[in-house]
């Protein structure tokens, strides 16, 4: 199972010292047998002294041996389980922080939180079980050496007995496969309408109607094929628990009979074959019971390697000096979004914006118009290198931006985008704390001084309006000092007092540190100030100038309409 091959992997040997550890405890157990078998049931009855001497006290410390042992092999599995699982889930992570911006807004984020919260819990439990799948194998092997050296005609009965027992468990098995593979599917689904359930919850609480059919046509379709085919996988499971658990049993009624009733071996082999059987019952059972649960994480595995993420590196790229610049170029870029089944059944292609060719300078202010669904945004990715373009080239200062460069080229940027995520730590250049100069300077500009609490350079305030929040991010872009500042519809929230004193003190202010901003707007009356203004339409960028820059700073809306 991947499971397992993925730990011997990352985790050979310490692996095979558990290992090592866990066939020690199958040969005490089956030592400890042995030992009643020919102490306590060939040899005959002796005097007590001679008895408590000479068997007793060896068996007990046989018995303390075998706990000592068992316990250790568990504990130590157990142990390197929960490494692995920590290790795992920081490798999630760090795929997931390199894997372009593209490909996770295709998987989208119920389907990520589904991997990182049920496929790792689900691997978790797996591994605790791990130790019980591993050590009913190596019992189940020693068990029967053990019971060839006694009986071969003895054990060539009882594991064809026993082998039709585990083909029938293991064919119980895969129908639980099979059920879970569709619960964890639902589960996909689940957490999307959990998603809609917190993030549609005002919408939801005014419209009685909508709620009605979330809960009823979209959590409740849901909801009840993860209870059904859940009920089945258990019902599944416990089938196979039982099915092995009488199937033992039965086995030692085989052996007494074929030994008393045939004549096959002695009532002294036959009764410790019957006691190595009950000691095989449990560690098969577990083994059983925890089938399904491993049989989980193979689902999970399956689930994280269809997510297609970037290759797992520990490094973050992270870029020191970027150096001078003074223009940056997008050359016949083009892009296209994937094609999407229509309601008809007919796949439709996806948006393409492009050509696009686009040159800023050092400094420079660059405001962009454009309605919705022109292409806007998309370009923002674009210029910014969280979309890769799928034709023409990106340049500074004439140099193509290789393969191997778009990390540092990424990190020439700052940026506030209208879905942007607020978080709660100041960060200076290179990682390091921000410049307390430079930042009571913002706090002071951006009117935040008295709104925000900070310690360490973390964010205390929670409670801030939309405006606020923009204001704050904005803050955080700026400490940062990167190269390039880019606005997607950022004073859209501001009051008109703010939104006043943001274009006409903080851009020039911008202009004076040498920050190049391109800012994406629709507010008309303040396109004056900018150095260039440029419309996107159909997907396609062009520059507007004269009088039909004129009459967009007139009126934007009705240019866009």
């Amino acid at each position: 199972m991947e499971l397992l091959r993925v730990v011997f992997r990352h985790y050979r040997w310490p692996f095979v010292g558990v290992m090592l550890l866990s066939l020690l405890s199958a040969v005490l157990g089956i030592g400890v047998i042995a030992f009643i078998n020919h102490y306590l049931i060939v040899t005959g009855p002796q005097p007590i002294e001679i008895g408590a001497m000479t068997t007793l006290l060896p068996f007990i410390g046989l018995v303390m041996l075998l706990l000592a042992v068992t316990l250790g092999s568990q504990l130590a599995l157990t142990t390197l389980g929960h490494h692995f699982v920590y290790r795992l889930r920081e490798r999630l992570v760090k795929r997931i922080l390199d894997t372009d911006v593209e490909r996770l807004e295709q998987l989208g984020s119920a389907h990520l939180l589904a991997s990182l919260s049920s496929d790792i819990r689900n691997i978790t439990i797996a591994f605790v079980r791990l130790p019980e799948l591993v050590q009913g194998v190596i019992i189940t092997l020693a068990s029967v050496a053990y019971l060839f050296w006694l009986s071969p005609p003895l054990l060539l009965v009882t594991a064809v007995w026993i082998a039709i027992t585990m083909l029938v468990g293991w064919w119980l098995v895969s129908k639980v496969y099979h059920h879970i593979r569709i619960t964890r599917e639902a589960d996909d689904r689940l957490y999307r309408a959990y998603e809609t359930v917190i993030h549609g919850r005002k919408e939801l609480r005014l419209n009685r109607d909508r709620a009605r059919h979330l809960l009823e046509a979209v959590y409740g379709v849901d909801a009840r094929t993860y209870r059904d085919h859940i009920i089945r996988a258990d019902t599944y499971h416990l089938s196979a628990g039982n099915w092995t658990n009488i199937m033992m049993l039965g086995a030692i009624g085989v052996v007494f009979f074929l030994a008393n009733g045939l004549g096959w071996s002695n009532t002294a082999v036959a009764a410790t074959f019957s006691l190595t059987l009950l000691f095989l019952r449990s560690p098969l059972i577990q083994a059983v019971g925890a089938t399904p649960t491993l049989i989980t994480a193979q689902v999970s595995f399956d689930k994280l390697r269809e997510l297609s993420l970037a290759p797992y590196r520990e490094d973050f790229d992270l870029v020191d000096d970027h150096g001078e610049w003074q223009t940056l170029e997008l050359r016949d870029i083009t892009y296209r979004y994937p094609a999407k089944t229509g309601r008809e059944g007919f796949e439709r292609m996806g948006f393409e914006i492009g050509p696009i060719n686009l040159r800023l300078e050092r400094g420079e202010q660059v405001y962009l118009i454009g309605g919705n669904g022109s292409g806007k945004s998309t370009l923002a990715k674009l210029l910014t290198g969280l979309y890769r373009p799928h034709g023409g080239e990106i340049r500074i200062d004439g140099e193509a931006v290789g393969e191997a460069d778009w990390h540092r080229y990424r990190q020439r940027f700052s940026a506030v985008y209208t879905d942007f995520h607020q978080f709660d730590r100041l960060m200076g250049p290179r990682g390091g704390s921000a410049d307390p100069a430079l930042l009571d300077n913002w706090l002071e500009t951006l009117q935040l001084a008295k709104k925000l609490r900070l310690e360490d350079g973390r964010v205390l305030d929670t409670e801030l309006s939309q405006g606020q929040r923009k204001r704050l991010a904005l803050l955080m872009a700026l400490v940062e000092q990167r190269q390039i500042l880019l606005l997607d519809e950022w004073a859209a929230d501001q009051d008109p007092q703010f939104r006043r004193a943001f274009y006409r003190e903080l851009m020039p202010r911008f202009r004076e540190l040498g920050i190049t901003v391109f800012a994406i707007s629709h507010d008309d009356h303040y396109f004056a100030h900018a150095d260039r203004l440029l419309e996107m339409r159909d997907g396609r960028l062009r520059e507007l100038t004269g009088e039909e820059r004129d009459l967009a700073s007139r009126d934007a809306v009705e240019r866009i309409s």
